[in-house]
């Protein structure tokens, strides 16, 4: 799901550098107004404890966030409730549902499910391996991993100005996102359910790419497919990435410039009754043996995975061009609570 506006990514330039560290501390968790990480894994639990042994685990799971992000390298940890947690804490968000199996989906166990997700990212990959293993070490008496799935992203320019990233197809993907602190992704993003409000919701999607057959298409079609030119993510009816997708422009054959399949046209919030997401992604190569499986792990943040993702999905599956060379594996839903203050702790307000 490539290009649902315009990615903001930050303050992050050569003139102003990054800072060493990212706070713990905030009104919403701080990873995930982000552009997505140079490095990170995701984890998903089974719990194997009550109510009370959960809010243990995310009280000792907020003292560790709080000393691995001040220990520098721009680390943030995410912490995520599936649908078995919210039966422990009684507070489960609107539209927190699994999602159907859809007819292009061949998902596997090995990559679905989960009461608990814990996701780290940070600039580097030791970074990340050293604050993963801390965590899980410590969940030890509460849960225990049911998946774990690496990933990376290159959003840096050749300059080191912050940039969109692109997946192993070649395109620049994530240009459609709201941009961060606007009102438009304030009401994309966040919950402002009840105790529930500054979460969000995210959805994980694994998504296997057939990059050989994708080598074998001339650039031209895979344009078509897309819907954007792949050398500069610029909208085939534009010359910029960031310029407006015309879906009415026609060739001089009288066919669409961006077809009716087009993931670009497909996924745009004018096709989708105004619908939108905040979607990140993280490159993914894993080796079996003697082959290598490669693709996208897809994370979607809304406040309402059933108002806003799944008709997005649905029609995307129906008819996006993309499908053929693209195939879902995994797919998980989580709720993240909101963020936690100096003497706070992650989803106080759902296990007080």
């Amino acid at each position: 799901m490539a290009g649902t506006g315009v990615v903001a990514l930050g303050d992050d330039s050569p003139a102003q550098p990054a800072a060493r560290t990212i706070s713990p501390y905030g009104e919403h968790q701080p990873g995930i107004a982000m552009a997505a990480p140079a490095a990170a894994e995701l984890v998903a639990l089974k719990l194997s404890t009550d109510r009370a042994g959960l809010g243990r685990l995310m009280r000792l799971w907020t003292s560790e966030i709080v000393a691995l992000t001040e220990a520098g390298r721009r680390l943030t940890v995410t912490v995520g409730f599936g649908l078995r947690a919210f039966e422990l804490t009684g507070q489960r968000p609107r539209g927190l549902d699994d999602l159907p199996v859809l007819s292009h989906d061949r998902l596997q166990a090995a990559w679905s499910g989960g009461d608990l997700l814990v996701m780290v990212g940070a600039d580097d990959t030791l970074s990340v391996v050293n604050a993963v293993r801390r965590l899980i070490a410590g969940a030890g008496p509460y849960a225990t991993p049911v998946w774990r799935q690496t990933g990376f992203w290159d959003g840096t320019g050749p300059n080191g100005e912050p940039v969109t990233g692109r997946n192993l197809l070649g395109q620049v993907d994530g240009t459609g996102n709201p941009a961060f602190g606007t009102p438009e992704f304030d009401e994309t993003v966040w919950s402002t359910e009840g105790r529930f409000t500054g979460g969000t919701t995210l959805v994980v999607r694994r998504i296997r790419m057939n990059l050989d057959a994708w080598d074998e298409l001339p650039e031209a079609a895979k344009e078509r497919v897309i819907g954007r030119r792949l050398d500069t993510g610029a909208p085939l009816t534009g010359t910029a990435e960031h310029d407006d997708l015309d879906l009415e422009a026609r060739a001089a054959d009288g066919r669409l410039v961006i077809p009716e399949n087009a993931h670009a046209r497909l996924a745009h919030p004018s096709e989708n009754d105004g619908r939108r997401i905040f979607r990140k992604g993280l490159n993914y190569l894993h080796d079996t043996g003697t082959t290598r499986e490669s693709g996208l792990i897809f994370l979607s943040h809304q406040a309402d995975i059933a108002g806003q993702f799944l008709p997005i999905l649905a029609r995307l599956n129906a008819v996006d061009a993309l499908n053929t060379w693209t195939t879902t594996i995994g797919s998980a839903v989580f709720a993240l609570p909101p963020g936690f203050g100096p003497g706070g702790w992650l989803a106080e307000q759902l296990l007080s």
